[in-house]
């Protein structure tokens, strides 16, 4: 089965569209009419463009208003689709895309547009090609693939045959067993695209919103599965149709677009074992228990900056790497390692983006797997000098430039701290204030970028995505996705800047790139901590007393928790599973942050609703600290 892209789906002129489509893997590209009209270079020169590229061309689209049109508008239809086939025979391609009719003008009947095919046929015959028809979800008379199939079928010519896209069947919810039943040799091309479930004008969902199959809210894999039973194996195409993806980089939608149908086909083959399907093989989505360590690059200054605030929060410093300037912190379940070295990878994150995390380590059931499922997803291995009696311990790079570690107990990973560390038995007195695991930890990156994260996180490993919310900044929307196992030992929140003039749009812009801008530690008694935190000399964030006004009216809560809130700058929410309190520390630098969480109960939200206020809170104190240094 091969891969490919309709050249609309990515930015770039048409050389650069080219190169990044095959840089990604893919075997062939769709060539949208556009494309190659705004290109100087002869259709005989496009084409061998292509082939020196190593690919094909699958196909070209769209041709549209052809069936049934009275005349004199059928006659102009046939000459259309004539210099057409003449057009492909120079590009070097066979198949054209033919959408349903929307012209106004357009005369309804199954016959009628199954005569106008046959004919059709003909003439794709005397050329050499062929014709795909498909139905666009707002065609005028045909709309449902199920009647497109019908007039191919009574068109009955070799000529002609089906186009199946996703988004027209499942933007209508049409029952996609239907497709079960249509003989694989009359699918001549199978497109793909998701989108997120939103109610709209089905043009202009298509038109805007479409993003690559595993992005969205859509069911392509049970689609998928539909087509796959049939025993079609030719080309499986993308045809995406986003106003990011058309300012993004190609190279990095390519790359995506890749991934993502290789994911798509290894679920689809999951499910449906006996279908012919040529995919890479590559082990299931790796179980993640939760995250081993996160590791921080700095210089001697920040380092110490970092180890008081950490001690001040609780930690012990804990002991320290066998061969590298690295630190080991200690609390609970959480180890934090702050790297100081002035050669190698922290060494050139610190040089580049400053003081801030690096690396992140997760336990996995299987460290080598994660690496060979991350590889044949398009992820790239990561390795570095190690001393001797060291572990290597497998990593990858992960999406923003950042460094992803793998640890499993299956194999001497597990003893990573014994084997790589000096581990102090007694660390350095300190007053612990009951912090017990990581919660969650939250990146930032461009809004661009946040669905590239998504997938790269849901392809590889066994998570899925909680439905997107929308943070208010006093300086523009966030938008925030959140990834989390089934346990919930694993939650990792992406948040999508749209600004430099929000907080997250600041740090990343500061950084010179995505980042991690804030841990989540939990505790199991929010208020001892808090107190515990307050003899250590940790100052909260400050909260506006506005906030716990409003909080009585929302929730009338009793008095004294209401203080008590209060008294330690605590946030509180509720929902109809349990409660949830936060805690925050100032900002770090240019916008890095702690927080500290209690979930009560069955609560598995992340105070989406306190947001807006903890934002402008730290917004007060960004602009207090750039004036203080004015």
């Amino acid at each position: 089965m091969k891969t490919s892209i309709a050249t609309v789906s990515i930015s770039g002129d048409f050389p650069e569209k080219l190169a990044a489509i095959a840089a990604a893997g893919f075997d062939g590209i769709e060539i949208f009419e556009n494309d190659f009209l705004a290109f100087d270079g002869r259709p005989a020169e496009v084409g061998q463009m292509v082939r020196d590229q190593g690919m094909e061309i699958f196909l070209f689209q769209p041709f549209r208003d052809f069936e049934g049109m009275p005349e004199p508008q059928r006659a102009r239809a046939f000459d259309r689709a004539e210099r057409k086939f003449e057009l492909m025979n120079e590009l070097g391609t066979d198949l054209v895309l033919i959408c349903s009719n929307v012209s106004p003008l357009s005369l309804g009947g199954i016959d009628r547009a199954a005569d106008d095919f046959a004919e059709l046929g003909e003439l794709a015959a005397k050329h050499d090609v062929r014709v795909g028809y498909e139905a666009l979800a707002w065609g005028r008379h045909i709309n449902d693939h199920r009647d497109a199939w019908e007039i191919v079928r009574r068109a009955n010519h070799p000529n002609v045959g089906l186009i199946l896209d996703s988004f027209h069947t499942l933007a209508r919810k049409i029952d996609v067993n239907s497709i079960r039943s249509i003989p694989a040799d009359k699918i001549f091309f199978v497109q793909l695209a998701d989108a997120p479930l939103i109610d709209m004008d089905l043009l202009y969902w298509s038109r805007h919103f479409r993003n690559m199959p595993g992005e969205g809210d859509l069911p392509v894999v049970d689609f998928m599965r539909a087509v796959a039973s049939t025993g079609y194996a030719g080309t499986l195409s993308l045809e995406i149709f986003n106003d990011q993806f058309r300012g993004g980089s190609p190279k990095a939608i390519s790359v995506d677009g890749h991934r993502s149908l290789t994911y798509l086909m290894d679920r689809v083959k999951r499910l449906e074992p006996e279908v012919r399907m040529d995919v890479p093989h590559m082990p299931d989505r790796i179980e993640v228990s939760g995250v081993e360590f996160v590791e921080f690059t700095a210089d001697e200054s920040d380092a110490a900056d970092i180890g008081g605030l950490l001690q001040t929060l609780g930690f012990a410093r804990s002991g320290a790497h066998k061969s590298k300037d690295v630190t080991l912190w200690r609390q609970g379940d959480i180890n934090i390692l702050i790297n100081t070295e002035d050669e190698g990878f922290a060494h050139s994150s610190y040089l580049v983006h400053g003081t801030g995390v690096c690396d992140i380590g997760l336990r996995v059931e299987d460290a080598a797997a994660t690496v060979a499922r991350a590889r044949a997803l398009g992820g790239v291995p990561f390795s570095q000098a190690i001393g001797p009696g060291e572990l290597e311990i497998p990593a990858i790079r992960g999406v923003g430039g950042g460094i992803m570690h793998f640890i499993d107990k299956k194999t001497e990973l597990a003893n990573i701290w014994e084997i790589d560390f000096e581990v102090d038995p007694a660390p350095e007195p300190v007053n612990p204030v009951g912090l017990t695991r990581l919660d969650h930890l939250a990146q930032t990156m461009n809004y661009e970028e946040l669905l590239t994260w998504l997938l790269f996180y849901t392809s590889i490993f066994k998570t899925e995505k909680a439905p997107m919310v929308d943070m208010v900044d006093p300086g523009g929307l966030i938008r925030s996705q959140v990834i989390e196992n089934e346990e919930g030992s694993l939650r990792f929140s992406l948040n999508g800047a749209q600004s430099t003039k929000t907080l997250a749009g600041h740090f990343i812009s500061e950084r010179f790139g995505s980042a991690v801008q804030h841990l989540a530690f939990a505790t199991n008694d929010m208020f001892a901590t808090a107190e515990a935190l307050e003899k250590n000399g940790f100052k909260p964030l400050s909260i506006s007393p506005n906030y716990y006004d409003d909080l009585d009216a929302r929730f009338a809560l009793d008095e004294p928790l209401l203080d008590r809130l209060k008294q330690h700058n605590i946030l509180y929410d509720r929902d109809a599973n349990g409660e949830f309190f936060q805690l925050y520390s100032p900002n770090y630098g240019e916008g890095f942050f702690f927080e500290i969480v209690e979930r009560r109960e069955g609560y598995a939200g992340y105070g989406a609703a306190n947001a807006q206020f903890r934002l402008a809170a730290q917004k007060r104190l960004l602009s207090m600290s750039s004036q203080a240094h004015l």
